[in-house]
């Protein structure tokens, strides 16, 4: 009976040793830090991959409605940004800014003297860190015909 009793206490000490030892700070989980929408648009470089219209169908990006959407943007966290097309050829540079919502991106396209050529204001549908899509409107009075200009992250190097 002592024996018994002295090999179930062993056997005790041993699982709960094991059970001790398993618990191990590696296996905690740092959770990401929540970025602002302008954090998440500055953390990487963007790339026109897709475009749909209002009817959710698919629209080539050759496609006279949104070509001119098409490329590459590189948002800067100093609040400056380039663009360029798929080719590579400069496209256009300024300021950005997105509202602290998240719901609307501000570009002011500027010259090489720094003159404003143009701001456009566009609704932001999806802003994540795997996806940034805009809405763009051919005609502003009439917001049923529309299309999401749909970008991903992309590794390509800003072009100099």
């Amino acid at each position: 009976m002592k024996n018994l009793k002295m090999i179930a206490m062993l056997c005790y000490m041993v699982i709960c040793t094991l059970l001790l030892g398993s618990c191990s700070k590696d296996d905690e989980v740092t959770p990401e830090p929540q970025l602002t929408p302008s954090e998440i648009l500055a953390s990487t470089a963007w790339e026109t991959t897709n475009a749909k219209n209002n009817k959710g169908e698919n629209v080539v990006l050759t496609d006279a409605n949104v070509s001119n959407f098409v490329g590459f943007a590189y948002f800067k966290s100093d609040g400056t940004f380039t663009m360029f097309n798929l080719d590579d050829s400069p496209k256009m540079h300024g300021d950005w800014s997105v509202s602290a919502d998240g719901k609307t991106r501000t570009i002011v396209a500027k010259n090489a003297a720094g003159e404003t050529l143009f701001t456009r204001i566009v609704d932001i549908t999806v802003l994540t860190k795997e996806e940034f899509t805009y809405r763009i409107y051919p005609n502003n009075d009439n917001k049923s015909v529309y299309f999401d200009i749909i970008h991903t992250p992309t590794t390509h190097t800003e072009p100099k």
